[in-house]
């Protein structure tokens, strides 16, 4: 019984990550309406850039109390509990970019629109079904060659394959958090896209005989 992993590479296709508006106002009103037009021009922004009404999905709408100072009496005890002094909203909408070149472009756009908090960027494939049976050959040639190697040591020969057991697969990754800053206009944000993997775990089962 061999256990092997095998590996597909690939460039990624795919960015996928959140842009985050945070609106502060004095009700929970004021806070969500602020939000409300300010996530709007943001959307508005994402079509321009190019991005699919599919690929751009509201992920998280969260509204809080904002908390002011306890009032602290001359011998340190608190003499006033923090009171509600605000109230924070935040609307997140995660985005598929599928022009990986222009996406440095899209996150500065983003930002001179209001996005004050992106997450991301995790690239992916759109479609990893290659890469996943790249990865699948190379574990069997992996495996195969082992067991050749194992039944050469023990003066044995590889017979058949009696059972395969496949395990893993293709996880795309997820985006990492990040604080957005005010872009210079002069220039975009520059985007590396690497490569992404796809794995494959396999148990192989070989009959050996004399």
């Amino acid at each position: 019984t061999i256990t092997t992993e095998g590996k597909g590479t690939r460039t990624p296709d795919l960015a996928v990550f959140t842009a985050c508006v945070v609106s502060e106002g004095k009700t929970a009103s004021e806070a969500l309406a602020a939000n409300a037009a300010a996530m709007t021009k943001v959307i508005a922004t994402l079509k321009k850039a190019g991005i699919a009404d599919k690929d751009i999905q509201t992920s998280q709408i969260n509204l809080n109390p904002v908390y002011g100072q306890p009032v602290i009496g001359p011998n340190g005890q608190v003499v006033q509990e923090p009171r509600i002094i605000g109230y924070q909203a935040s609307n997140s909408v995660t985005i598929r970019s599928r022009d990986i070149k222009g996406f440095g472009k899209v996150l500065d756009a983003l930002v001179a629109s209001g996005s004050n908090q992106i997450n991301g960027p995790a690239f992916q494939m759109s479609d990893p079904r290659a890469a996943m049976d790249e990865a699948r050959d190379d574990a069997m040639k992996q495996a195969r060659a082992r067991a050749d190697l194992y039944a050469k040591a023990a003066g044995l020969r590889v017979v058949r394959i009696v059972s395969i057991s496949e395990g893993g697969g293709y996880s795309p990754p997820q985006p990492v958090y990040a604080m957005a800053k005010m872009a210079d206009a002069s220039s975009s944000s520059p985007i590396a896209a690497g490569e992404v993997e796809a794995q494959v775990s396999l148990t192989v089962q070989f009959e050996l005989a004399q």
